[in-house]
């Protein structure tokens, strides 16, 4: 059963969320908080996998409720879950730790689907919004030369899992694709992320992009 908490300013919407996904099968809403400060005592408490994040909230915002929840031991995934999408908006959530961006319009489906799969390690992002998004962010000052030194520090393999995951494969689909096992890619993408100093997959596929190898 993959836990949630649900976190957003506005009760409605979270009544509405709790709703639609408690009816989905193996998803559990355990709790809920009304901005960021709250998310992260939620989060201590009920020790959830994914939490659904709005951006804007009094008190502590989305981006930095991110930021604190993805900093503590055994962290779970987020997603960002906004009517505000903004490329700003996007990069910085991803940058904070986010797994995950949706907007608020997002059919239900969709949502639980996301929730599944960022559960799972996999980030939801389109290929379409990571390219816009990862093109914007090579063209900052300095992000090229940065991210060329990083992934420097990767072997020929890691290089290669990194690129493949930077063009949203699977760990199975890496793995048929390099004739390696799923859990040989599972141990090159844990390597990734301690020589990288990061958090997730899609901090991965953001780094490749900013070295523009893809």
């Amino acid at each position: 059963m993959i836990r949630v908490l649900l976190v957003d300013d506005d009760a409605l919407v979270r009544a509405g969320l709790s709703l639609m996904l408690d009816g989905t099968a193996d998803i559990a809403v355990v709790a809920e908080a009304g901005d960021g400060r709250e998310a992260v005592a939620a989060a201590d408490a009920h020790h959830p996998d994914v939490v659904l994040m709005d951006l804007q909230m009094p008190h502590v915002d989305g981006i930095t409720a991110t930021r604190r929840l993805r900093a503590r031991p055994g962290a779970p995934e987020v997603i960002v879950l906004t009517t505000f999408d903004t490329d700003e908006n996007i990069v910085h959530a991803l940058r904070a730790g986010a797994s995950g961006f949706l907007l608020k319009d997002t059919p239900p489906a969709q949502i639980a689907d996301a929730v599944a799969r960022v559960a799972a390690g996999n980030p939801m992002l389109s290929p379409g919004v990571m390219r816009r998004l990862m093109d914007r962010t090579v063209a900052q000052t300095g992000a090229y030369e940065r991210a060329r030194t990083a992934l420097a520090a990767l072997t020929p393999r890691e290089h290669d899992v990194a690129v493949a995951i930077a063009n949203g494969r699977s760990n199975a689909e890496i793995a048929r694709a390099l004739l390696m096992s799923v859990t040989t890619v599972k141990s090159h993408v844990s390597s990734i992320l301690t020589k990288l100093d990061l958090d997730n997959r899609t901090q991965i596929a953001l780094l490749a992009h900013d070295a523009d190898l893809v």
